[in-house]
């Protein structure tokens, strides 16, 4: 086997996590195992029927408690929700470690740098951990660092947005 790849799905539009979930879904068609790791996204996905559903091929994480995105909630909560987010980060690293998938998803980890609740640094050593393991890292920011280190990056940005009646 050869090395994993790093993909960045970064911009200020609509559907950068959706097209993670989509390369999620193909990989799980072709046999291949997903873990997924949510953050900044409130319970995100984690309560979805339909995700439960996709298990064992595709497994979702999320280590922040709150029910409310992180940007609502107040200084103490925040301060809880960091030290919950970098067990998620802890957990990634041993996902990539142990290979324990062909594909991991980190939702909205730039945000992290973004909120300096992690630095490019901590990014920058989990993923170079990443072995065989193709890597998804989503968010709207990115840093030129972590833009060094991807193999493909795709720019999403919104040119109409016309909410759905």
């Amino acid at each position: 086997m050869g090395k994993g790849m790093i993909y960045i799905y970064t911009g200020d539009g609509r559907g950068k996590s959706p097209a993670a979930l989509g390369r999620a879904v193909q990989a799980a068609a072709e046999g291949q195992a997903v873990v997924i790791i949510q953050f900044l996204k409130g319970k995100g996905l984690s309560d979805s029927e339909f995700i439960r559903r996709m298990e064992p091929e595709i497994k979702l994480f999320h280590f922040e408690k709150s029910d409310e995105n992180y940007a609502e909630l107040p200084d103490e909560k925040k301060k809880e929700e960091i030290r919950n987010i970098r067990n998620g980060i802890n957990f990634a690293r041993k996902v990539l470690m142990t290979g324990e998938c062909d594909l991991l998803i980190l939702d909205e980890v730039l945000g992290l740098i973004e909120k300096d609740i992690i630095t490019v640094d901590d990014l920058k050593a989990l993923i170079e951990c990443h072995g065989e393991t193709n890597v998804i890292l989503t968010g709207i920011s990115l840093k030129d660092e972590i833009c060094m280190l991807a193999d493909e990056v795709s720019k999403i940005e919104t040119v109409k947005f016309k909410v759905w009646e």
